[in-house]
């Protein structure tokens, strides 16, 4: 008799994928090491500084909740449990969370701008199809054709305009095609002059308006 299989909607691989990747941030993190930055000439940039005070904060609410659930349910053991494990896990998860914010950086290679959003967001830019970089700081995102907004805190400090577009997966697998991207990085001043740097670097035939911003 034939098995039938009924496949994994896309969806909830994406969910799963995200949630692995955010262990591992968690593991990465407390052995002190970063995700993807792995040449000579990668240069890393941080984006978890604006939002360290909010995680850990909402940690610590969670904690203290967890400990009020385990005095209230004390005499339901098997509640108890089930609370027990989703607190310990809620922790772990906002751990995670930032963790992969700590250890995936944007990452600046000689040819190519990985940017990243935690374990959320992971966008490969070929530096051939950078336009213009500016650093700009926004505090309001609207929804935009062609625009990808990668805010921490809410707040992006860096926008890059593209020659060509590129594709963007959103958290559940979703594509779409994005000509301007703008992000958050800890240091926007560094990575602007660090970009602008390897956009210069660039044969003029693969990137004629290098010299222009």
């Amino acid at each position: 008799m034939k098995e039938l299989t009924t496949p994994v909607p896309q969806p909830v691989r994406w969910l799963v994928g995200h949630e692995l990747r955010v262990l591992v941030s968690l593991a990465m993190w407390v052995t002190r090491r970063r995700h993807g930055v792995r040449g000579a000439g990668d240069l890393a940039f941080g984006h978890a500084r604006g939002q360290a005070a909010v995680m850990y904060g909402l940690t610590f609410v969670c904690v203290v909740e967890a400990y009020g659930m385990s005095v209230l349910l004390r005499n339901w053991p098997t509640a108890h449990t089930v609370m027990l494990v989703i607190d310990v896990y809620s922790v772990v998860l906002l751990l995670g969370i930032h963790a992969a914010s700590v250890t995936r950086p944007h990452v600046l290679s000689s040819d190519t701008l990985r940017v990243r959003q935690g374990a959320h967001r992971d966008l490969r830019i070929p530096l051939a199809r950078i336009a213009a970089v500016r650093a700009e700081r926004r505090f309001t995102h609207e929804p935009a054709d062609g625009v990808l907004d990668l805010p921490v805190g809410s707040t992006t400090s860096l926008t890059l305009e593209l020659t060509d577009p590129v594709t963007a997966v959103g958290f559940l697998g979703k594509r779409r095609e994005v000509t301007t991207v703008r992000l958050h990085a800890d240091e926007p001043e560094r990575l602007t002059t660090a970009l602008r740097e390897r956009l210069a670097a660039l044969p003029r035939h693969n990137h004629p308006h290098a010299g222009a911003n």
